[in-house]
Order: structure tokens, then sequence, then C-alpha cells
């Protein structure tokens, strides 16, 4: 139903804002990144637990889907660390070529002309958004920064196969894994009382609330359009640096920013006038 497809728009750009303010919340906490990743995903998860109000199944699509989003998370810091964070994002978000491609052959989805055209209009908008920051070489980083894009789709597919189910087990499951695996870091030291703070923040609404709306989102949309409208995070961290900090964005970064929010917004309209 049209207003089902709404619906599931709608969470998807509120969750794609919420999780645009990570970078600056991140900022504010002075603590080892790898505590920080475990932490938020600990509050994440009780976020979480509270929404489902029922135990949560370990079926093989949620357990793998779970593994795929914990690997993303890594796989993105450690990435971020050995190459530029512009490098890091860009070729992350190359997820919405590989989920075309899986969604094709796993999903059965038909993947239109214009999924193709947008996903060149988008890539060709970023590389725009981060011109000047990009930098060739560090490869083992850029392979990575790769991996979790693929990293990425995966868990995209894996909410659309376990759409019959609760997707937000996938996202749930995820962050008690990253937790877990993060328990060594997080003792290491006592944050601030700021920290704490953004801290909560991250865990509650960037990352907990957030995955909730995009889950319950993704039931009503196709998995490209769901990487699609995911490309808007990205875009909107500069805006917040801006608000928080006055560093502007280069013209560039600009007229990239504008050419990807135009594409998928003229791609869903579209899209929305043949159904």
């Amino acid at each position: 139903m049209k207003s089902h497809r709404i619906k599931g728009l709608m969470f998807l750009i509120i969750a794609s804002v919420l999780w645009s303010t990570g970078g600056v919340l991140i900022k504010y906490i002075d603590w080892n990144p790898m505590a920080i990743a475990g932490m938020r995903s600990g509050i994440s998860a009780i976020v979480m637990i509270l929404y489902l109000r029922h135990p949560f199944k370990l079926r093989k699509i949620n357990v793998l889907g779970a593994s795929f989003y914990s690997a993303n998370m890594f796989l993105f810091v450690i990435a971020t660390k050995m190459t530029t964070s512009a490098n890091a994002i860009l070729l992350q978000y190359t997820a919405p070529i590989w989920v075309a491609l899986l969604s094709g052959w796993l999903l059965k989805e038909k993947i239109l002309k214009i999924d193709w055209f947008t996903i060149a209009l988008v890539m060709g908008g970023m590389i725009l958004f981060f011109v000047g920051d990009i930098q060739i070489g560090q490869m083992t980083g850029n392979i990575l920064s790769i991996i979790s894009g693929i990293s990425l789709a995966c868990v995209i597919i894996s909410l659309k196969l376990s759409n019959d189910g609760s997707p937000v087990e996938i996202p749930l499951l995820g962050n008690i894994l990253t937790f877990v695996l993060c328990l060594p870091f997080i003792f290491t030291t006592i944050p601030s009382f700021q920290s704490i703070i953004a801290i909560l923040l991250l865990g509650i609404f960037q990352l907990g609330i957030s995955y909730i709306l995009f889950t319950e989102g993704s039931r009503y949309l196709s998995a490209i359009e769901i990487i699609l409208i995911a490309v808007i995070e990205p875009l909107l961290n500069p805006v917040w640096v801006f608000i928080f900090t006055k560093e502007a964005p280069s013209k560039y970064a600009i007229i990239g920013g504008v050419i990807v929010i135009l594409g998928v917004i003229s791609r869903n309209i579209l899209i929305s006038r043949k159904k």
C-alpha cells in the first residue's frame, strides 16, 4: 500500500538523520574508540529489548545478519584508522552497488534501469562530496572500507530475508555481539560526565531508536531503496559539524550533496508514480 511505503520512507529518513549525529557526538567523548563502540552498542541493545518486549529468537538469518552488522561496525572503525575518513565513508557507501547485485540474486527483486542510473548519480555525487579529501594509497584501509560496504549490503539483505519475523532482532543481536567483543576495552578507564551523556545519546538515539525505525521502515521498501536513502547519513555529517564547529563544507561538497539528494528524491517520485 502507498501509505505503508510513505511510512517506510519517513522512518528511514529519520533513522538516517539520527545516524548522522554520530560524528559530532563522538567528538565530545574522551574514551577508547573500541570502548565507545561497545558501550554504544550495549545501550542500544537495551533500548531494542525494551521495544521488542518478548524474547528474541536465534534464527539462522538473524545470527547471520547480526554477524554482518557487527563486522560492519568493526571494519569501519579499523578502516578509518588505516585510511582517511573520506576514503572510509566513500568506499563503505559503494554498498548500493552490492545491494543491487545481491538483491537480484537472493531476493529476486527486479533492479530497474533507473536504479542503476541513480546508483551512478549517487556515486558521482559522493566523489564530488569528498573531492580534495580522497587519497590514493593506504591500500589495506581502502580494501577494508570496501569490505565494510559489502557487509553493510549483507545487513540490508538479511533484514529483507527476515521480513516474516522481527527484523529488529538482527541489529539487537549485532549490538549484543559488538558489546561482548568490546568488553575488554570498556573497563580500562572511566569516562568524564560529558562523555557519559554523549554515550547515552549515541546509544539511545543515534543507534537504538534509529535502528528500530530503520528495520521497521525496511519492511515496506525494496533493498535498493533502503540503501539509497541511507546515503543521507554521510551527507548530513558535515552539516552537524558546521552547526557546532562552524567548519563550512567546500563548494564541491555542497554540489555533490545536492546531486545525491535530488537523485534519490527523483528516483522515489518516479517509482511512486508507477505504483
